[in-house]
């Protein structure tokens, strides 16, 4: 049994959860809150960064890392083409929407979801940076109808988790959504994955997981 220890309103966590349900594995989830740096997490994922899972083998950490070793212990049904071409650029992708798109956004998080303030420079810099990455990512994926093609892949277990992420962060701090803005027609394809029941499943616990921590804030 695999145990996937994060928490249900982080992209990354639901990002494996997506590839578990789309392979229909038998897993168990364990809440580690952000932050937790408890020995037993310290040991599981050395900076304390969630998702990680439990496994009879022991533990492992990074999701990418974790959705390659699904594929390749679990690979059917598969979410990476037979070839290696085929699979290096679903990877490709993946590492463009993880590294280049959101991981920049998420500079704005503090000001755009949680109440905080991000500096003039920095919105200044992020926006410079994404207004280019985008326009990248937008050579790269091909949305026909899935972002690498026709056939649903793990890049679109990051996208559907990542890209709506980097849309609301630029809409809330700019007033603008700049994946819209650059060309990126984001929404259609994020109803298509929403359709599917791992998708619906993620995002149920997520608005759960999220209305929790608001009663919980509410409450204090």
């Amino acid at each position: 049994m695999i145990t996937l220890c994060g928490f249900a309103i982080s992209n990354y966590y639901n990002k494996v959860k997506m590839v578990l349900l789309e392979k229909g594995l038998a897993f168990e989830e364990e809440t580690v809150p952000p932050g937790t740096k408890t020995e037993a997490t310290l040991e599981a994922s050395p900076l304390g960064k969630v998702p990680f899972i439990r496994t009879a083998q022991g533990t492992l950490c990074e999701s990418e890392v974790i959705v390659q070793y699904l594929e390749r212990t679990h690979p059917h049904p598969a979410l990476l083409p037979d070839d290696p071409w085929g699979a290096a650029k679903v990877h490709e992708l993946t590492t463009f929407i993880e590294l280049h798109l959101e991981l920049v956004v998420r500079d704005l998080y503090p000001q755009a979801f949680f109440g905080g303030r991000v500096s003039e420079e920095t919105q200044a810099a992020v926006r410079r940076k994404l207004v280019r990455h985008i326009a990248g990512f937008k050579r790269l994926a091909r949305f026909g109808p899935y972002v690498a093609g026709e056939t649903f892949t793990s890049a679109d277990c990051a996208a559907y988790v990542s890209l709506p992420l980097v849309a609301m962060a630029s809409q809330a701090i700019y007033g603008t959504d700049l994946l819209a803005e650059g060309g990126v027609d984001w929404k259609p394809y994020i109803k298509l994955v929403g359709q599917r029941p791992s998708a619906q499943r993620v995002s149920a616990d997520r608005k759960a997981a999220q209305e929790q921590q608001l009663s919980a804030m509410r409450a204090r």
